[in-house]
């Protein structure tokens, strides 16, 4: 049994004020590996201490040698790289490869760009040329960082590199089903020399460590990627302090294939929503299919979802993983048994586990055809490797479907004709658009619109949330 029950607060790895064991489970066999502790409000009190004792002198670091930091910061995490894809995939259930190319890489990149950014970043301009006023942009202060499970490196990243080069100082507080990460991640801090209470860490529960993070009153900003509901919960107890809240939540994003789509759009579709187990915020969880081709594309999803290896996290090779925990699978197959029934077909997959595969949280990749936009599966956030598919007759009916939703993440459209791609894509109300299978580079921002969230990660605008603005007036 792994012991990280030791937290890292004020440069120093920690006992926790008041222990409380908690056991970090493999899902691919359902064992406990590891174990942490969940800290406590007392734990909470001092990281936020040891941060607010910080702030004054980290804020007014020169910007040159934050970046000295931060690419020593770099150097180390690819050092590590088979450490940290290692640890990722045996508490997420990543395929070993996969978790490499994907999740590891994610981080570095994320990494690499915010290093750029911040170069070329002017933190103080004057308002115009024939005005005395002069902006400036400061650190917004002590920030919690509350990151998920499902994307633990890259989420890592995108919220405590901004917050660093911003010149802020921070609690991290990681999922506990997967926090060996971020503590992971602790130690590479610690290894590239930050200054004691720049950066702390927490294991805890959102109901106890989350709370007592979002309500304190010495915290400034709290950055949070989780589930909608949980969000919801933080800005209300945030409210009454007034911090700054940043949200990226859940989707339930379309993805349009319009009968001139190139040949592989349905197959790329499949792929895309299967990979990471389905595991994925922005994952086109509903593809919508023009009615000419509608029947070719069913026997191609279900032809390809067939195709899809599910096996262990541990082994190499072209195969998608355990979904994450009992809960998260008792919930998928819940959602699969009720769109069969809502009267959903089921063409692949369904709530039966792989042959062979009786340990472990593995779910079949699943396709249901013949759904109604009304249904539970295409209403619900599923988080699993289940797709649903929608016929549609014209453009203007597949955007209303698409967009007949409280979430706005992520939207997909196929086709060849450029103009009608960017046409709908316009119409999308979501954040994010993916034409033809393109993807986001880093440095992009991230993030949704309505209940899929606010404020945006990556690039510029993920710098820029943790800056606040003053305006000085008769500067000279």
């Amino acid at each position: 049994m792994i012991d990280k029950r030791k937290f890292y607060i004020n440069g120093k790895w920690i006992d926790p004020y008041a222990s409380k064991d908690f056991e970090v489970i493999n899902p691919s066999n359902e064992n406990a590996y590891a174990v942490i502790s969940i800290g406590s409000k007392k734990d909470v009190d001092i990281a936020v201490d040891a941060s607010k004792e910080a702030f004054p002198k980290w804020s007014v670091t020169k910007k040159k040698d934050r970046i000295e930091l931060l690419e020593k910061l770099l150097c180390i995490y690819k050092a590590r790289w088979d450490e940290i894809t290692n640890t990722m995939s045996q508490e997420m259930g990543a395929p070993l490869d996969w978790c490499s190319s994907a999740q590891t890489a994610s981080g570095a990149d994320h990494l690499e760009d915010f290093i750029f950014r911040l170069r070329q970043f002017k933190f103080e301009k004057n308002f115009n040329n024939n005005s005395t006023n002069y902006i400036v942009l400061e650190p917004i202060g002590v920030c919690a960082l509350i990151t998920p499970w499902n994307w633990p490196m890259n989420q890592i990243v995108l919220k405590v590199i901004p917050a660093l080069a911003a010149g802020c100082t921070m609690i991290l507080k990681p999922s506990e089903i997967a926090p060996l990460s971020g503590i992971l991640f602790a130690e590479i801090i610690h290894e590239a020399g930050f200054p004691p209470g720049v950066f702390n860490l927490i294991n805890g529960d959102g109901a106890g460590v989350g709370t007592d993070l979002s309500s304190h009153n010495n915290i400034d900003m709290i950055s949070f990627t989780g589930s909608t509901r949980a969000g919801k919960l933080i800005s209300k107890n945030a409210a009454d302090t007034i911090k700054r809240v940043c949200l990226e939540l859940g989707g339930k994003g379309g993805n349009i294939v319009f009968s001139d789509s190139h040949s592989e759009a349905v197959r790329e579709g499949v792929r895309n929503i299967m990979s990471n187990s389905g595991q994925s915020c922005d994952a086109p969880t509903r593809m919508l299919v023009e009615k000419s081709i509608y029947k070719r594309a069913i026997e191609e999803a279900a032809d390809e979802a067939n195709k899809i290896k599910v096996d262990i996290a541990s082994k190499h090779g072209n195969h998608i993983g355990p979904v994450i925990s009992q809960t998260q699978y008792d919930k998928i197959i819940d959602l699969i048994r009720s769109g069969i029934k809502e009267g959903a077909t089921l063409v692949a997959g369904g709530p039966d586990k792989p042959n062979g595969l009786d340990k472990g949280y593995f779910v079949k990749p699943t396709i249901f055809t013949d759904v109604t936009n009304d249904m539970r599966i295409a209403k619900e956030e599923i988080f699993g490797p289940v797709l649903s598919i929608i016929p549609f007759e014209d453009e203007d009916e597949a955007v209303s479907i698409v967009n007949d939703t409280s979430y706005g993440l992520g939207n997909y459209v196929q086709t060849q004709d450029k103009e009608k791609a960017k046409r709908v894509a316009r119409k999308f109300r979501s954040g994010g658009v993916y034409i033809n299978g393109n993807s986001a580079d880093p440095g992009t921002p991230f993030g949704g619109y309505r209940q899929s969230g606010n404020g945006r990660e990556g690039g510029d605008w993920g710098l820029e949330e943790y800056l606040e603005i003053k305006t000085i007036c008769g500067w000279e």
